[in-house]
């Protein structure tokens, strides 16, 4: 119950800081499911690497976000249309794309981490940033040319 209270709370606050930003409700939305969805991991990667368990850190920073796409985005759509009865349309501008390169750097995050011996170090941090680093210039790329 107290889960379905602060969920309520939480979208409440979106609508109203959406209001007077000006910003769109989703997007807010879509930025708080984000963050509620990160946080946690993050958490959990400090504390694992804190007592010296890089490797799990990266298994779980892999292993939840491949969860989510494959879980937490299809079963609450897949609900909707088993309680409704109606299909779910879903907007699919640049998917192929977006999961291609999902894909691709999933491939190229662990071929990194086994061209270093799965060994975790500076320089795979480096080259861990710079995935990164491509990924957001992508998505800046694609967001200013639509």
């Amino acid at each position: 119950v107290w889960i379905a209270v602060f969920a309520y709370i939480m979208v409440y606050c979106t609508k109203v800081v959406g209001i007077f930003t000006g910003i769109s409700v989703d997007l807010l939305a879509l930025t708080l499911l984000a963050w509620g969805t990160s946080v946690p991991d993050l958490l959990t990667s400090i504390l694992v690497t804190l007592q010296n368990r890089g490797d799990m850190a990266v298994s779980s920073s892999i292993g939840s976000n491949i969860f989510d796409v494959t879980v937490g985005l299809p079963v609450p759509m897949l609900l909707r249309i088993v309680v409704s009865g109606c299909p779910y349309p879903v907007g699919a501008d640049g998917i192929v794309m977006s999961i291609g390169l999902l894909v691709l750097m999933l491939a190229v995050t662990i071929g990194s981490i086994k061209c270093n011996g799965w060994v975790l170090n500076k320089p795979l941090g480096i080259m861990m940033f710079v995935l990164w680093l491509v990924i957001q210039g992508w998505t800046m790329y694609e967001f200013m040319k639509a």
